[in-house]
C-alpha cells in the first residue's frame, strides 16, 4: 500500500478537525440501521482508518471497503467499466436527480457527459470568473455590513453559493424571484441524501419512503420552476438569438443529443451537486481557519500582499496557493462526496482482494482522507500538505474531493475557482470567529456538513 511521503512542519500549531470518534467494536444490526441512517460516517470503526481493505458483507452481499490507492486506481480508472453505481446510492438520488449526470448510467451517461463537456472548458470557466469575482465582492459587503453579528456560515455561505450557481447558470433569468427561488432551492435540497432504513434494507421501491415524501411537495414546486425556466429561455432563443445571455442554460440548450427532461435533469443535479457542495466546503474552511490562527495569519498577509497585484479572476486560483491550500485541505478533512461507491458486474481483484460479481465495493473519501498510513497527522488542519512544492507527495488516488477516473466531476475546476475567488474576497477585509463552547458536531447527508449550522461572528480585520 501507498504510503504518504509528506515533509510537514513538527511544530504543535496544528488545529485537530472534530469529527466522529470511531469505534472499537463493530456495531450490532440494530445499531448499524440506526447509525447508518442518522450519520453514516458514524458506522466506521478504528480498523477502517488504519488497514488497506476491509472485507465483509450486508444483507448477505459481499462489502470490500478499498482505502489503497492503487487499488482505488484500478476500480475507478483502470477497471472503471466493470463497475456501476451502487444500487443503495441510486435508490437515494435517482428519485431526486432522475437522468442527470450524478446519477446516470451506460449509454446515458457517456451521450449526456458528451454533451456537456464543452461547456466546462478552460475558456466558458474563464469567463464566468469575472460574475462569481461580481457575486463575491456584493456578498462580502453584505457581510461586512452585519459586523459583530453571529451568523451561521453553513447558511450564509449556501446562499453564496447559490446566488452564483443562479447568476451563472441562468443569468438571473428565472421563472420567479429570486427569493421564491431560493427558498424552493433549499426545501429541494434538504429533502436529499438522507437514507430511508427502507433503502438500507434493500425494501421494493414501491414502498413508500417517508423522509422522501416530506420533500415531494417541493421537489415538484422545484422540478416545475426549472422547466418553466428552461421554456422561457427556449423562447427568447427563438425570438432573438442575440440576446440570450452565453450562460450554462444557453449552452445546455444548444447542446447536442439533450431532450428537455435531461437539460431538466442535469439543470438539478448542478444546483444539487455544485451548489451544496461547494458551500460546506467554504464554511469548513472558514471554521478551520478561525481555529487555526498562523495559518489565516499566512491567507490573510497572502491576500494583502498578492490581491492588488492580480488580473482576471482565473488567474487566482494558481496565483494564490495558501488560500487555495486551505481550502483543500478543508476538502480532505470534510470531502464533499464521502463516498464513492461502486458494485462490480464481472469478478475482479483489488489487490490481495477477490471480488466477486455482486459485490459492493466502498471507496470512502471519508475514510481515504484521514487514513494513518496515507497521511502525517490525519485528523490535523495542515494546508501546507497542499502548497505546490508539497503536492508531488500526495498520491493521485489519495485525494479525491472530485473523485477520479471517467466519473470525475465535471464542474471541479468551476468550484475551485468559485472557492478561491470566494474566500479572497470575503477575507480581505473580515474574519469569521468561531466562539461556541462545544465544537460543531459532523454529519454525513449528500456532503459533510456540521449538524444545526454552523455559528461564527463576522468581524472586520482591523
Amino acid at each position: 500500500m501507498s504510503t504518504t511521503t509528506e515533509t510537514l512542519p513538527a511544530t504543535g500549531r496544528f488545529f485537530r478537525a472534530p469529527a466522529p470518534v470511531p469505534h472499537a467494536q463493530p456495531l450490532g444490526f440494530v445499531s448499524f440501521v440506526r447509525t447508518a441512517t442518522s450519520n453514516p460516517i458514524e458506522i466506521w470503526g478504528t480498523r477502517a482508518f488504519k488497514e488497506p481493505y476491509i472485507v465483509g458483507s450486508w444483507l448477505g452481499v459481499p462489502n470490500i471497503v478499498v482505502n489503497d490507492p492503487a487499488g482505488v486506481r484500478h476500480l475507478l480508472v483502470e477497471n472503471a467499466r466493470n463497475y456501476v453505481m451502487q444500487p443503495l446510492r441510486q435508490r437515494i438520488l435517482r428519485p431526486l436527480l432522475r437522468d442527470g449526470l450524478l446519477t446516470a448510467e451506460g449509454q446515458l451517461w457517456r451521450r449526456t457527459r458528451k454533451a456537456i463537456a464543452p461547456i466546462f472548458t478552460p475558456r466558458h470557466i474563464s469567463g464566468l470568473t469575472e460574475t462569481m469575482q461580481a457575486r463575491s465582492e456584493i456578498f462580502a459587503e453584505g457581510l461586512a455590513a452585519r459586523e459583530g453579528r453571529e451568523l451561521d456560515l453553513s447558511h450564509e455561505m449556501a446562499m453564496l453559493t447559490f446566488d452564483i450557481l443562479q447568476a451563472t447558470l441562468f443569468s438571473n433569468d428565472i421563472a420567479s424571484d429570486p427569493d421564491s427561488f431560493a427558498q424552493s432551492t433549499r426545501e429541494f435540497l434538504g429533502s436529499m441524501g438522507k437514507i430511508d432504513p427502507l433503502d438500507l434494507l434493500g425494501a421494493p421501491a414501491f414502498l413508500p419512503r417517508l423522509r422522501r415524501l416530506k420533500g415531494k411537495k417541493s421537489m415538484t414546486y422545484f422540478r416545475g420552476l426549472i422547466a418553466e425556466t428552461i421554456e422561457k429561455r427556449r423562447g427568447r432563443i427563438a425570438r432573438d438569438p442575440e440576446s440570450a445571455p452565453n450562460d450554462l442554460l444557453t449552452l445546455l440548450i444548444k447542446a447536442d443529443g439533450l431532450s428537455s427532461a435531461e437539460i431538466e435533469d442535469n439543470l438539478i443535479t448542478f444546483m444539487g451537486a455544485g451548489h451544496e457542495t461547494t458551500a460546506r466546503s467554504l464554511a469548513w474552511t472558514l471554521y478551520l481557519l478561525s481555529q487555526a490562527p498562523q495559518e489565516r495569519a499566512l491567507v490573510e498577509a497572502e491576500i494583502d500582499a498578492v490581491l492588488p497585484t492580480l488580473g482576471h479572476p482565473s488567474e487566482w486560483a494558481d496565483k494564490l496557493p495558501h488560500t487555495r491550500a486551505a481550502f483543500e485541505e478543508a476538502m480532505r478533512l470534510y470531502p464533499p462526496a464521502p463516498s464513492l461507491n461502486r458494485t462490480a458486474l464481472s469478478p475482479d481483484k483489488v489487490g490481495p482482494i477477490d471480488i466477486p460479481a455482486g459485490a459492493t465495493v466502498l471507496v470512502m473519501p471519508w475514510l481515504i482522507h484521514r487514513h494513518e498510513m496515507l497521511w502525517d497527522r490525519p485528523d490535523h488542519f495542515i494546508p501546507n500538505r497542499f502548497l505546490p512544492e508539497n503536492r508531488d507527495a500526495i498520491d493521485r488516488y489519495q485525494y479525491l474531493p472530485f473523485g477520479v477516473g471517467p466519473r470525475v466531476c465535471i464542474g471541479a475546476s468551476f468550484a475551485l475557482n468559485e472557492a478561491v475567488i470566494a474566500l479572497a474576497l470575503m477575507l480581505k477585509h473580515l474574519r469569521f470567529d468561531y466562539e461556541q463552547a462545544a465544537a460543531p458536531e459532523v454529519v454525513q447527508r449528500i456532503t459533510v456538513q456540521p449538524a444545526g449550522g454552523l455559528p461564527m461572528r463576522v468581524v472586520r480585520r482591523r
